[in-house]
């Protein structure tokens, strides 16, 4: 009698605002009912899909997951729950070497574990098939203005922001986009505060996450400018009722060491080392600048330390720049004054650049760093039911790779995972594959 097929979703505990799910009800009902798969479920009190509603889909909820060959989740796992031979299934953010999270990939090793990381399942072009990158840009873009509110409310002044709630506040995704677009139409009709104009929020970077983040922008009278229009817009236009967007591409960000050379986008991502930093020229325009955009440390850095000791120490220094969401929010790199992430409950901290401290809140010296690491946590219904629909399609591949000891015998080239699964397998049986090698120096 052949073994049931079975996968295990693990309850989320990186903190009590993270309330996703990797698979929803409605998609755990499609893997019983129409694959055959036993999905166990560990409970959850504050999950923002119901046990019962699971157990409902036909799931069975227990706290004992080890019947389970491949466990499926969100965020890390502790060391404690790996389990030797397993499959696990999640975003480990190992493959830029984490030193946080190093020991949890050595442990994986140790116990001959397999470890398929959501970040790195992509197509034959390397392009990402599944997310939260939206709904990180989303939520981070609503934050931002948020704490814009709150930070020109400390400075004493008044503005269509004050009224503007995190979104984890909101009912809905459009219950948050309401009270924006409500904004948007206070705008128009009284225009900012002079003090505040022209109010220009730029954004790093053009994928998922710069999109969601425009997608609420939008939502207010925006007028697109370009990189090279903001020092006329910034002295020339003072119209009330407009909030001016620009987005920087990377060669906006960067240029070439060498006079001799011209950027080039391969070359840059082939070669960062020839590159050196110029977004600096463009943040003195800046209101608010969203960082969207994947980095390593072996890019140049966008916003530095230094340079904001430059900008906020001339005397009676009051610059534009009020807010820096860092949605993309890795520790002291392309926005190196995030020292550190932050939670959904207390989401920003001012960056004093002459003590190189953060202070949790909107008062002091620096701008406002809005630096929480699980953005998408903040509409967690929303963005898990996005989740899940694209990621039940790659379950049934996955499950029954794991429910077939045969095909986990021989060496990873002959794992017959379907490509854009095997690109995401990080380790494989206690052995980091071939395209991830690198990180033995990280271990």
């Amino acid at each position: 009698m052949e073994a049931p097929i079975r996968i295990g979703i693990r309850r989320e505990d990186k903190n009590r605002w993270e309330r996703r799910a990797p698979l929803i009800p409605e998609h755990v009902r499609e893997l019983v009912e129409e694959h055959g798969i036993e999905v166990y479920l560990q409970p959850s009190k504050i999950r923002a899909f119901p046990d019962e509603e699971y157990a409902r889909a036909g799931a069975k909820l227990q706290e004992d997951l080890s019947s389970c060959p491949v466990i499926f989740g969100i965020k890390e796992f502790p060391l404690e729950f790996f389990e030797p031979g397993k499959t696990y299934v999640f975003f480990s953010h190992t493959i830029k070497g984490q030193p946080h999270n190093m020991p949890m990939l050595q442990r994986i090793l140790e116990l001959g574990c397999t470890l398929i990381d959501y970040e790195r399942i992509v197509d034959d072009q390397g392009r990402r098939l599944i997310g939260f990158g939206r709904w990180a840009g989303l939520a981070g873009m609503i934050d931002a203005l948020w704490a814009l509110g709150r930070r020109l409310e400390w400075e004493g002044i008044k503005s269509p922001f004050s009224g503007l709630q995190q979104t984890l506040h909101y009912k809905s995704l459009e219950e948050a986009k309401e009270a924006v677009a409500r904004i948007g139409r206070r705008i128009e009709e009284e225009g900012l505060p002079e003090v505040l104009t022209p109010l220009i929020i730029g954004l790093a970077g053009y994928g998922n996450v710069s999109r969601g983040a425009q997608e609420i922008l939008e939502l207010l009278p925006v007028r697109k400018v370009s990189p090279e229009e903001l020092p006329a817009v910034a002295d020339l236009l003072r119209d009330r009722k407009i909030v001016y967007k620009v987005v920087f591409k990377e060669e906006h960000m960067v240029e070439p060491r060498s006079p001799d050379h011209q950027f080039q986008l391969q070359d840059y991502y082939d070669h960062p080392e020839r590159y050196r930093p110029k977004l600096e020229g463009y943040l003195p325009y800046l209101t608010v600048f969203m960082n969207c955009i994947y980095w390593e440390s072996r890019y140049p850095r966008f916003v530095t330390k230094a340079y904001l000791r430059r900008l906020y120490g001339g005397e009676g220094a009051r610059p534009r720049l009020r807010v820096i969401g860092d949605i993309s929010c890795d520790i002291e790199g392309a926005v190196e004054c995030t020292l550190r992430a932050t939670d959904p409950g207390s989401p920003v901290f001012v960056y004093d650049p002459f003590r190189d401290e953060a202070i949790d809140g909107v008062e002091g010296p620096g701008p406002v760093v809005l630096a929480v690491d699980n953005l998408p946590c903040e509409l967690p219904r929303e963005s898990s039911a996005e989740f899940s629909r694209i990621l039940k399609g790659f379950v049934p591949p996955i499950a029954n790779w794991s429910a077939l000891s045969s095909d986990r015998s021989g060496p990873f080239e002959r794992c017959e995972l379907p490509p854009e699964i095997k690109r995401a397998v990080i380790a494989y049986r206690g052995e980091l594959t071939p395209d991830y090698r690198y990180l033995e120096e990280f271990l």
